[in-house]
Parts: C-alpha cells; sequence; structure tokens
C-alpha cells in the first residue's frame, strides 16, 4: 500500500489567477470611484488590500499537528516519560498508542503491568493528549491507514535505537516509505530490563544477606541458583546521569498562588506504578496545588530494607514529575511532615493513602505525620488499588523463568548498543 506524503504547506501557484482578479477589480472600483465622486475613491483602496490581506493569511495559518508514538509502556519509568515528552514538542497533540496484552505475550512474554495498569500510567504523563489502547506489536499496513485517516496522525514517531520485527524488518519501514517517520533520542541510563534485572538481584541479595532485608521480598523469592548468571554491574548501578536541564524540562516551573490551597503528600514512589498516579489524582483533587515529597535513598533504606529502593532518589524524582497530577516536588523529603514544611510551604492538608508500601524498620520512629494530625490538617484517603512496589516485585519473582530469558536477550543487545553508541543530537 502507498500512502501519499500530503505537503502541508499551500501551493502558491493556485493564488495566481486569484491575485490578478483582485488588481482587476480593483482598478475597475478606483475607476468608477474617481469618475463618481471626483477623485475620491482612491483612500478607499487600503479596504480592498485588507480584505486580501485576510484571505492570504488564512491560507498560510499553521497546521495543526498531531504526533503519533506507541509502545508497551511495562514497568514505566522516566526514559518512557521523556520519550513522550520529546515527541509532544515536535506538534501540538500527541497521540499515544499502548500494545496489547495479547500482542506483547506473543512477541516478548507476558507483560508486568496489565493493559489497564499500563493505560493509567501513559494518560497520567503531562504530555499526552490522546490514547489508543490495545494496538498490535507491529505498525503493519491497516494500522497505519487507521493513524492517517481516522487519527488523522501527521508523524510516527521512535527512539533513535534501531525496532526490529521477529522477521528482521524494520518495524517502522512504512511510515519512513511515506515521509511521515520522526526520530526522538533514547533516554539514555534506564529500561525496562533494567528494572527488572534489579528486582531479580534484589531479592538474591534478600536470600543471601542477614538482618536489615526485605520481608516483603523473601516471601516470594526466587532460588539463589536461578539468580547467580545476572551480572551484578548490569542490575545494580544505575547509569543514569541526572542533570539540571532534565529536571528543568520536567518541571511546571511555577508555584502557587498567594492565596492557593496547597496539599502536601509524601513516600518513596519507588518503581512508578498506576496506584501512584490514582493516588496523585485523588489528592491533587483536594486543593489547587500539589506538593510531593520524595524520600531519599537512606531514608527509604532505613525503614523498607538494604534492597529499598530499587531506583534511586533522581530517577523517582523525574517519574514524580512527569505526572500530570503534580505541580511541585521536594527532592529528598524527611520522613516527618514538621511544623517548619508546613509554614514555608503554606500547606493547608496533608494527605496519605490507605494503602502503602510496608515499612518494616520503622518501628522505632515517631509517626511521621504527627504534628499535621495534632493541627487538624491530616487526611486520609481511600486508595483505590492495593498496587504496591513489593507486590510488582513478586509479580516478576513469580514469572522469574520467563524474565530471566527475556532479560539474558536483552541484556545482550543493550550491550551491543552502548558498545557501538555514538552521540545523537537531541534532548
Amino acid at each position: 500500500m502507498e500512502f501519499e506524503n500530503n505537503s502541508w504547506n499551500w501551493d502558491g501557484r493556485c493564488f495566481v489567477p486569484h491575485l490578478f482578479g483582485v488588481i482587476i477589480l480593483t482598478a475597475a472600483v478606483v475607476v468608477l470611484s474617481t469618475s463618481c465622486y471626483g477623485g475620491n475613491g482612491i483612500p478607499h483602496l487600503p479596504l480592498l488590500l485588507l480584505g486580501f490581506g485576510t484571505s492570504k493569511s488564512r491560507k498560510n495559518e499553521k497546521k495543526h499537528v498531531r504526533v503519533f508514538i506507541d509502545g508497551c509502556f511495562d514497568l514505566m519509568h522516566y526514559g518512557h516519560a521523556n520519550a513522550l515528552r520529546q515527541p509532544k514538542a515536535l506538534g501540538d497533540e500527541l497521540v499515544v498508542g499502548v500494545i496489547s496484552d495479547e500482542a506483547i505475550a506473543a512477541s516478548k512474554g507476558p507483560p508486568v503491568f496489565s493493559i489497564e495498569e499500563r493505560l493509567a500510567l501513559v494518560k497520567g504523563l503531562k504530555w499526552v493528549d490522546e490514547v489508543i489502547a490495545n494496538i498490535p506489536y507491529a505498525l503493519d499496513e491497516q494500522l497505519m491507514k487507521t493513524l492517517l485517516t481516522e487519527h488523522k496522525i501527521d508523524y510516527i514517531v521512535h527512539g533513535d535505537d534501531p525496532c526490529i520485527l521477529p522477521d528482521g524488518t524494520d518495524a517502522y519501514a512504512l511510515a519512513k516509505k511515506a515521509d511521515r517517520y520522526k526520530q526522538i533520542k533514547r533516554t539514555e541510563g534506564v529500561s525496562s530490563t533494567d528494572i527488572v534485572g534489579r528486582i531479580l538481584s534484589a531479592v538474591k541479595d534478600t536470600r543471601e544477606s542477614e538482618g536489615n532485608s526485605c520481608p516483603a521480598l523473601q516471601e516470594d523469592a526466587v532460588d539463589v541458583e536461578h539468580t547467580k548468571g545476572i551480572p551484578a554491574e548490569v542490575v545494580h548501578v544505575s547509569n543514569f546521569l541526572p542533570t539540571s536541564r532534565r529536571i528543568v524540562q520536567f518541571s511546571n516551573g511555577k508555584g502557587p498562588g498567594p492565596n492557593a490551597r496547597v496539599v502536601y503528600i509524601d513516600g518513596a514512589f519507588d518503581l512508578f506504578h498506576a496506584g501512584h498516579v490514582e493516588i496523585l489524582k485523588i489528592a491533587q483533587q483536594l486543593g489547587d496545588f500539589l506538593l510531593v515529597g520524595i524520600y531519599t535513598d537512606l531514608t527509604v533504606s532505613e525503614v523498607r530494607g538494604a534492597q529499598y529502593p530499587l531506583m534511586n532518589l533522581h530517577e523517582r524524582t523525574l517519574s514524580v514529575l512527569a505526572c500530570r497530577y503534580v505541580d511541585e516536588v521536594i527532592i529528598g523529603a524527611p520522613w516527618e511532615v514538621t511544623k517548619d514544611m508546613i509554614t514555608t510551604f503554606n500547606i493547608s492538608l496533608v494527605v496519605h493513602g490507605t494503602v502503602s508500601e510496608p515499612n518494616p524498620f520503622s518501628s522505632g520512629k515517631t509517626d511521621p505525620n504527627a504534628i499535621p494530625k495534632s493541627m487538624g490538617i491530616f487526611k486520609m484517603l481511600d486508595s483505590p488499588t492495593d498496587i504496591t512496589t513489593s507486590s510488582v516485585a513478586r509479580r516478576i519473582v513469580e514469572n522469574h523463568d520467563v524474565y530471566m530469558k527475556r532479560n539474558a536477550k536483552k541484556v545482550e543487545s543493550e550491550k551491543k548498543y552502548y558498545e557501538g553508541k555514538i552521540h545523537v543530537s537531541g534532548d
């Protein structure tokens, strides 16, 4: 199937007869006005030209550009968020296609998150305008036609890393042939493969260590033998290099108004998931400005065990900042909500969800919300889902054989990518 490359630029050749006609009409009116009113018709010429200029400007109005990007968006992380931020900058509206559970399972094994959870995560990102659910894994002719005709897509976008189908063909060959393809820069330092590796490694460390290890990971931990093949340097060390520019790109860049009702919620927000999105959405509806406190890595380790957090502070910060319901974050918030914090940020309400990650090592610590409770500004929110970071980890543990095999392939491809990587401009 051939797809036409429709030019967005107005064809100037069609303008020539209109220009000639307007000139003849203008001349006739000028002559008529001069002969009838003794030469007073000339001042009315600009009115005709004004109408002519308006007609031309309408023809040259900028086209409303709709950009499309697709993906699994499983184990959503800040790399996914940045992959959606970049195409939004290429147009006016960003349409995101989310691949179905069945298509993912057939291509590379079962997804960790269900389609409903993945849709909640994608819809919760600040750059997304529209979502198409349950699309196929490959960009075939039927999907291409649907995107261009029904959804009025102008560009189809993908990262600079190669996307090859099982048959060895380029997944975006049709879009490239139709001159509808745009490329963005891959976000370095994180991938879903890397996160799965971190989780499996955390389970391995939990089984091998004694003392301050997380009970939540011990419950369904895999046998040590199953995790011996995971290279520690691949799964333990984050390759993310945080920059102030990236944080600015993800930030709203504005503070609360003088009379704004500021709502505060804090947590680790590790392995950002649909439960986080839903509770942030509810919290945001209670005020004018949502401020989110993100615990330090040390705090998370102290209350949850040495294997946590799975994502470091800067990674968790970007994931939270990408959420459309969040206005501002405190990077490295304290465990306790203090009176000074409440005054400094003019906090009107402190909230917390009924479902949260267990903190098995926090028994010796004071109630973090004791002060807002004493001030009468604390509220518990009914969590709409029971998903937690540990429950996500256990899903991977329960299917560890599948994910170990998948990771073995992906780790090798990641290694090849980094070995042959060249600089790609973009942000």
